[in-house]
């Protein structure tokens, strides 16, 4: 009863509490768990052409320590966002993002694969037409863990519930939706070739989300967020060799915690 006394009194604060974001600028540091929906990859190259279907993958989020997640040398080891907004309206702000997540397919499933690989001299040389294989570590691994970077501008809509002014305290809710470009740097061994291993623009993505944002002391805040996405990338950097590419799209669903800090620059509005 004393919580729902608490929200209750929160709620009819906010009531006669007025925004006042326009000429705010913000920035977030955080990080996230990701989900990704199965996929087929289809692998391009002189000696192969073959799509291996339903790949299952999952993030790769760094153990919880103090070494990893609080000394800045270690900043971008786990999975991490990094968002600077700007409110152009009290309600309505702009960020550009970088999300950092980890994508690492799973080893030894068993999946179908459709194509032909020959020239390798190895046991998987060949023609396939939906058939088993197993991807084993001799065939192939496959990650973007250095990592699934999509960089992205979105445009949010925020609002206000309630207002502690003692403490000078928010809780805003909002959405957004974005678009931008995935570049990732991708470690691939397929079977003999030489492993790549570099940031490559690889294709575009777009996204909406939601979330709940709370200013602690007028300037600092806490921000969840819940996002889903799609990406498409149809140039991944599979060898040093140009025309070695994989092609893969997926769905994607994001869950993050951040810490920031807001700062106006220009007063509000009369």
């Amino acid at each position: 009863m004393t919580g729902k006394c608490v929200i209750l009194l929160l709620l009819i604060s906010s009531s006669v509490y007025a925004q006042n974001k326009k000429g705010t600028v913000y920035a977030t540091w955080g990080w996230n768990r990701s989900l990704y929906t199965n996929s087929g990859i289809h692998f391009v190259g002189d000696n192969y052409d073959f799509t291996v279907k339903d790949v299952e993958a999952r993030d790769r989020q760094s153990p919880i320590n103090a070494e990893t997640y609080v000394n800045p040398a270690n900043l971008t080891i786990p999975q991490t966002n990094l968002k600077i907004g700007y409110f152009f309206k009290d309600n309505w702000s702009v960020t550009a993002n970088i999300d950092h997540m980890k994508y690492v397919m799973v080893q030894d499933q068993t999946v179908q694969i459709d194509g032909s690989i020959s020239g390798t001299g190895t046991e998987y040389d060949g023609v396939y037409d939906h058939e088993p294989i197993v991807l084993t570590k001799d065939f192939l691994t496959y990650e973007h863990t250095n990592g699934l970077n999509y960089v992205n501008v979105e445009l949010n809509r925020h609002w206000n519930i309630a207002n502690v002014e003692s403490i000078h305290m928010q809780i805003n809710p909002l959405v957004g939706a974005g678009l931008g470009f995935l570049y990732p740097k991708t470690a691939v061994d397929l079977i003999d070739n030489e492993l790549a291993d570099e940031f490559h623009l690889a294709g575009y993505g777009l996204a909406l989300k939601v979330g709940l944002n709370i200013v602690i002391w007028k300037y600092f805040y806490l921000q969840t967020e819940l996002k889903e996405g799609f990406i498409n990338m149809p140039d991944v950097r599979t060898t040093n060799d140009p025309s070695d590419i994989a092609k893969q799209h997926f769905f994607f669903t994001q869950f993050n915690f951040g810490l920031g800090f807001c700062i106006p620059l220009f007063p509000a509005d009369e």
